[in-house]
């Protein structure tokens, strides 16, 4: 039996992605078969179309780490799940708790294993978590990367409380699960981005203070002065190298940076000092494990918050999907439907 799947053919962007009919592997014992009915896509897909990370994928490779769906079958001996249970994988296949080894990061979807933008995909019992109440597949969708990522930098490793303030910088999936999860802990968020129409959207999700960087290039001078010059305890750094000195310099004495993501690049120089003299916490975050994941989706569920959705294309159109991520447009999750 086959299924459909888009895969990366050529590492050309989105164009070089195909859509084509693979084998459709049945649950072993353990394992659970699980219909996907929506896909969120992250930077790193979008990296991956163009080879930008590090790491040779096997061509061809289905993309996608971040779906949910409900589980159709299951294999002798699984107890957690039943038909119909409406399931997220996990971004990382085999990291129930505790801190990331190398073996955890062998076990990457649409990475270090094949992803699941496919009709069908099948993961070990222990590999998914139930979706929180209340919220739609496509919604769903959204968590198991950037809303992870941005739960285990400010709450797992960032212990956030209530007055923290919070620099996050851009309007992606990661910021502005950010922006959401300080607030909902009762802190202040600073965010920045280059388009007051996003700087708006922000602001009525709860941010309190906007920065335009195109307009305000010096912006961590503008987080100082907003902060009586004591700079920010939480920074949320998804630029990388490109970004990362300015996150330093914005950050308190003792503050924290996650340092998350390279949309900038891989190459440039950093001055260590401030990371020194101001006894910074400067912590590389790489989503998290199942553990923070299930103590996040009850945090969702109980505050009965929505993830931001910016477009949802369907499943035939998602080298348009990715090509609307390419232009750098979206606010919040670019999203596609499974396969009706």
């Amino acid at each position: 039996m086959n299924m459909k799947a888009w895969q990366i053919k050529t590492c050309t962007g989105p164009s070089g992605l195909s859509l084509n009919e693979i084998p459709q592997h049945q649950p072993r014992a353990g394992e659970v078969l699980v219909r996907i009915r929506a896909v969120s896509l992250n930077y790193r897909d979008l990296s991956a179309t163009r080879r930008e990370r590090p790491g040779n994928l096997p061509l061809p490779f289905t993309i996608g780490s971040d779906g949910a769906g409900e589980v159709t079958a299951i294999g002798v001996g699984v107890t957690k799940w039943k038909v119909g249970d409406r399931v997220i994988p996990t971004f990382f296949q085999d990291w129930p708790a505790g801190g990331i080894t190398r073996e955890v990061m062998g076990t990457a979807l649409g990475g270090a294993m094949q992803g699941v933008l496919a009709e069908y995909h099948v993961a070990d019992e222990d590999a998914l978590v139930s979706m929180p109440d209340g919220l739609s597949f496509e919604e769903a969708a959204t968590l198991p990367c950037a809303a992870l990522t941005a739960w285990h930098a400010l709450v797992g490793h960032g212990h956030l409380k209530s007055g923290d303030t919070v620099l996050t910088l851009g309007t992606g999936g990661v910021s502005i699960f950010a922006l959401q999860f300080a607030k909902l802990h009762g802190a202040r968020v600073i965010i920045t981005s280059s388009s007051d129409e996003k700087l708006e959207k922000a602001r009525a999700l709860g941010a309190d203070e906007t920065i335009n960087y195109q307009t305000n290039p010096d912006w961590e001078k503008q987080v100082f002065a907003l902060t009586q010059k004591r700079g920010a305890d939480h920074v949320i750094e998804v630029g990388g190298a490109g970004t990362l000195q300015k996150s330093l310099d914005a950050v308190r004495f003792g503050g924290r940076v996650s340092l998350i993501g390279v949309l900038t690049g891989f190459e440039g120089l950093i001055n260590p000092w401030p990371v020194i003299a101001r006894s910074v916490t400067l912590q590389g975050i790489y989503v998290g494990s199942r553990e923070h994941f299930e103590a996040m989706n009850k945090a969702i569920s109980l505050h009965k918050m929505k993830p931001v959705i910016d477009r949802v294309f369907a499943f035939e159109d998602a080298q348009l999907a990715f090509e609307h991520m390419a232009a750098g447009a979206h606010f919040g999750k670019v999203v596609i439907k499974g396969l009706a």
